[in-house]
């Protein structure tokens, strides 16, 4: 009895424990229902390690952080509709865990609110107004209503970012909801999927009286952030992109004789953003930082000008769950003080340690060893590490300089000529006493 006691007892200890490591990812509904319609989206992220907690947007115990720390690591709001969050969840609160290095996924709808409008303007990404729509009479779903807001994306119209999407979907990605536009002077937001040249977003059951806020390409269907931090952040103007029935509805262009597929992309392209959004790939880290003068093993105290320096420095990449050692052909080291005194690609090897051999300038102060990685898809990498270069000592100043000897044959020549002139003039002074025989 007492065996199996204790059975049940670590059991429940390790599932515990489990779950406490588990990234946990607070799910924000305008009704419950909404878990049953997107089932098969949030099947998925428990699969990959995400503990869900659903609670619906405007209730009133909501919170984000307590005694200092975030409750979540990641937050996915599927409430277009929502007016006003409840409790102490508000644009402010989101941003701040955006700032604290929280993940945040965003989906809505043509009903979206002004909460969500709001806090897409903060990350550079600015929806449509309300009740607007993306509509396009050339690329719209067979299954539309007629007003031809039921459109197809392009896979080809998918961000060129292997690690964001690692391949385009095979199928058109079915889409519906409102369209966005970016912030072109914001280098941080990354245009994920596009429409065609031919739509535009407008409200669907009016004339066109004015010139839409978004016309053609520049009209955004999903977007992304990916901050300084490396926090990262994705709008979708669809909650129905997210649906079960859109991953499972067969797709054709309403034209006669375009291809029928057998299922949208959607699925397939929700999965890698899933995945990315939520940091299960895309993530560097460094290690094993290491730098001293060549043929040496340990790093001094501090560094002589023009000493021949090795750095190297291990990059591992997330992927799959696991780390394993980062490959790229692009990773810079700058030797720097205020300013770059030395920039080099490092080489690198298999087991992710990239190196460089270079020769210190001739120039003394406090430098770093730097580098700053950052490429589309992959969180940021910086590492700087803090040297002392001290210019040389008396007793390492070379004796004899090539240069200099003009000069060393003249100084030595004045010595050598001082020399004769003094014998010369010793010898052959006057002696006074003959000069009075004389007399």
């Amino acid at each position: 009895m007492a065996t199996v006691l204790h059975f049940v007892l670590a059991a429940f200890l390790l599932r515990a424990g489990l779950l406490v490591a588990a990234d946990k990812a607070l799910v924000l509904l305008d009704n419950f229902s909404t878990r049953e319609t997107h089932s098969i989206f949030f099947s998925y992220l428990k699969g990959n390690g995400l503990h869900l907690t659903y609670k619906l947007a405007d209730d009133p115990n909501l919170s984000l952080i307590k005694y200092g720390e975030f409750l979540y690591d990641h937050l996915i709001v599927f409430s277009p509709s929502v007016a006003e969050f409840g409790g102490d969840i508000d644009t402010n609160a989101i941003t701040s865990f955006i700032d604290g290095g929280g993940n945040v996924l965003v989906a809505t709808n043509s009903d979206i609110g002004d909460v969500l409008r709001d806090l897409s303007s903060e990350c550079g990404v600015e929806f449509d107004e309300e009740k607007t729509a993306v509509i396009d009479h050339l690329n719209y779903d067979f299954a539309d209503e007629g007003m031809h807001t039921r459109i197809l994306a392009h896979p080809g119209d998918v961000i060129k970012a292997p690690i964001v999407v690692s391949q385009p979907p095979k199928a058109p990605i079915l889409f519906k909801g409102v369209g966005m536009t970016s912030d072109p002077e914001n280098p941080l937001v990354l245009e994920i999927l596009h429409a065609s040249s031919m739509a535009y977003s407008y409200t669907p059951d009016s004339s066109i009286t004015d010139y839409p806020n978004a016309v053609g390409k520049s009209t955004l269907l999903i977007a992304g952030l990916q901050a300084r931090n490396s926090a990262r952040v994705i709008f979708s103007g669809s909650l129905d992109f997210f649906s079960n029935e859109f991953f499972l509805s067969p797709v054709q262009k309403g034209m006669d004789g375009s291809q029928k597929f057998d299922v949208s992309g959607n699925q397939e392209l929700a999965e890698n953003l899933a995945q990315w959004v939520f940091k299960k790939k895309g993530v560097l880290r460094h290690l094993e930082v290491k730098h001293h003068i060549q043929g040496e093993p340990d790093a001094p105290e501090a560094y002589t000008v023009s000493q021949d320096v090795e750095y190297s420095i291990k990059i591992e990449e997330l992927v799959k769950g696991k780390w394993v050692p980062f490959r790229a052909s692009d990773v810079q080291m700058e030797f720097v003080r205020i300013d770059p005194f030395v920039r080099l690609t490092l080489n690198s090897t298999k087991n992710g340690i990239f190196r460089a051999r270079f020769t210190l300038p001739d120039v003394y102060g406090v430098f770093q060893f730097k580098v700053d990685y950052k490429r589309i898809g992959y969180s940021n990498l910086h590492s700087a590490t803090q040297v002392s270069v001290r210019p040389l000592t008396h007793t390492q100043y070379e004796r004899f300089i090539f240069s200099a000897y003009p000069y060393y044959v003249g100084a030595f020549s004045m010595l050598f000529g001082l020399f004769v002139f003094s014998m010369v003039y010793l010898h052959h002074r006057d002696n006074p006493s003959e000069g009075k025989k004389l007399q």
